[in-house]
């Protein structure tokens, strides 16, 4: 049975998906298909053959729980980047495949399944390291099999992809909660966004006042304008922005360099995204 974490944040992803037309959801799975596939494919190679596990093992058990952290962060971002391409896009990214190298892949593959196991049957991971491949294996020959066969449904591909979406997060909260207890570093705006922003001209007659200095912006003068349509004086934002990825009126989130901001942006975008939809759909 779902806790409430859960049941919210996987409702958040179905109420995104919602918004999809049949043909974008047929996209959408054929691409977490071809991932399920290539994450398949490692992981019954690195559990197939001792040497690889091991290999895999030790260089997990030589990372620090701030790196385990960043490599599951990233395999979501990855996820995350593909879903919400597709649905404000509405086309298929060009390149769906994961950001994470060879190895870095296998490390993630195997430590997402290390954290089920850990969740599901603490046991297992009780006995001896050396019983372990053995044992992940048993545990999961049949969904390896299910997800690999020609008979899986859409359905059954899209449900497999919440889940792995709504552990991936969870496991990330709860590695960040048990962390040192600091405080959330704010999170600086992409410096290929900020070059990207426009430069616009104050209008004649248009009385805007910059938020940050909170004096009127000069008729005639170049300011820049966030996406949010929010005015500043150049020199007020960009110091801002080195700091921070939110429009200081409206705090809408730009998009940042930093794996954990990014998610939670792309998170931020897809409850919004659903919550329209809900909107939408009871009028």
């Amino acid at each position: 049975m779902m806790d409430d974490q859960t049941f919210t944040e996987t409702t958040t992803i179905i109420e995104a998906l919602s918004t999809l037309t049949p043909s974008q959801l047929s996209d959408l799975t054929h691409t977490v298909s071809s991932l399920f596939h290539l994450l398949n494919r490692r992981l019954y190679s690195i559990l197939s053959v001792p040497t690889l596990f091991n290999l895999t093992l030790h260089h997990l058990q030589s990372l620090p729980l701030q790196h385990k952290s960043l490599l599951i962060a990233r395999h979501l971002l990855s996820n995350l980047t593909i879903l919400t391409h597709l649905i404000q896009s509405r086309r298929s990214p060009h390149s769906a495949c994961n950001s994470l190298n060879l190895r870095d892949l296998d490390a993630v593959v195997v430590l997402l399944l290390l954290c089920e196991i850990r969740q599901i049957h603490p046991q297992v991971l009780e006995s001896p390291p050396s019983h372990w491949r053995s044992l992940l294996l048993d545990y999961v020959s049949d969904d390896l099999l299910k997800l690999s066969g020609i008979e899986v449904s859409g359905a059954q591909v899209l449900i497999k992809y919440v889940e792995m979406v709504t552990k991936c997060r969870r496991y990330i909260i709860g590695a960040m909660a048990s962390s040192s207890g600091k405080a959330k570093m704010e999170a600086a705006t992409s410096v290929a966004v900020v070059v990207a922003l426009p430069s616009v001209e104050v209008s004649s007659g248009c009385r805007v006042e910059c938020a940050i200095c909170k004096e009127d912006m000069r008729e005639g003068r170049d300011v820049c304008r966030l996406p949010c349509d929010h005015l500043f004086h150049w020199m007020c934002i960009l110091p801002w922005l080195k700091k921070k990825n939110t429009c200081p009126c409206c705090r809408y989130r730009l998009p940042t360099d930093d794996v954990f901001g990014e998610i939670e942006r792309l998170w931020e975008l897809l409850a919004k995204i659903g919550g329209a939809w809900l909107l939408a759909d009871g009028n």
